[in-house]
């Protein structure tokens, strides 16, 4: 589907960039005793594309038990690759975003329309930024400031500021305003402000501009996996808070080997444009150079 460009950039100018890195010269500093999810020879590989559900409680949209969900990995002999039909029986869903589904249901059921924010090539939202592109790896740079997470798929990216409060009027974007400390093991990152132009997951589950999500990122299985536990609340769209889990194993795509990120442009490298199921690919009105 996609063409990466073949120009790669190491990771050590990232992390330099984002003070990761100290400069020549500068006297070393006592790193804190920390997680440590980022490093420059590795990347995160997520185990789906899919949320998982919470060991108890009201759990994300998954996919129509009438309509289950294949994608290109999973296909097998006679079980053709299916689009997305999302379960409108959760019971999380307030009647608008049911019918805003429906919708959406109809348009991928008649093999018309069935946006996935990585394929459309734009922002993937919060928490759908973490279910973006099947393959695309995610790396994790950490600095004393902020935690950057890089989905190398267009790249999207995200930036988390540590120890400090939300801005007192944060402006509204598809990541919002993210801010995070740690609790010993754990990096738990809170945001708010997040623009209501983007869905929750890849089934096109939508929410407001009141969407507040809480994300706990922790290593287990001996420092193998990330787990993420992510909670949401949004009173415009959902009749109650509900949590979903997200889980990365370590590995190295080889793609991005020996600390390279690999530059993969979305709208530029994105083959299928014309496909009926992919939508328009943002544009800019004018150039930036």
């Amino acid at each position: 589907m996609y063409k990466p460009l073949r120009q790669k950039v190491h990771l050590a100018f990232v992390l330099l960039a984002a003070g990761v890195l100290p400069a020549a010269g500068a006297p070393a500093e006592k790193a804190p005793s920390i997680p440590k999810f980022g490093y420059a020879d590795y990347a995160w590989s997520k185990v789906s594309d899919d949320f998982q559900a919470p060991e108890s409680g009201p759990g994300p949209v998954t996919y129509d038990k009438n309509s289950p969900y294949t994608n290109n990995q999973r296909a097998v002999a006679g079980r053709p690759i299916t689009l997305r039909i999302a379960d409108l029986s959760n019971p999380i869903l307030m009647p608008w975003a049911i019918e805003s589904m429906r919708k959406a249901n109809d348009l991928a059921a008649a093999g018309k329309s069935a946006y996935e924010a990585r394929a459309s090539c734009r922002p993937g939202g919060v928490p759908g930024f973490l279910v973006m592109g099947r393959v695309n790896p995610l790396y994790i740079v950490q600095g004393p400031k902020e935690v950057v997470l890089i989905n190398e798929g267009g790249p999207e990216v995200r930036h988390i500021y540590l120890d400090v409060p939300h801005s007192p009027r944060p402006k509204i974007s598809a990541y919002g305003d993210s801010v995070g400390h740690y609790e010993g093991d754990t990096l738990v990152v809170d945001t708010v402000g997040l623009s209501a132009d983007t869905f929750i997951d890849n089934y096109r589950t939508p929410h407001t501009a009141q969407e507040h999500v809480i994300e706990r990122y922790r290593l287990i299985d001996g420092g193998n996996t990330l787990q993420v536990d992510i909670r949401v609340e949004d009173p415009g769209a959902f009749k109650m808070a509900w949590s979903a889990r997200q889980a990365y194993h370590r590995g190295q795509p080889a793609e991005s080997l020996n600390g390279q990120l690999l530059e993969a442009i979305c709208s530029e490298n994105n083959e299928v444009l014309v496909d009926a199921t992919v939508s328009a690919t943002p544009k800019a009105d004018k150039p930036d150079f």
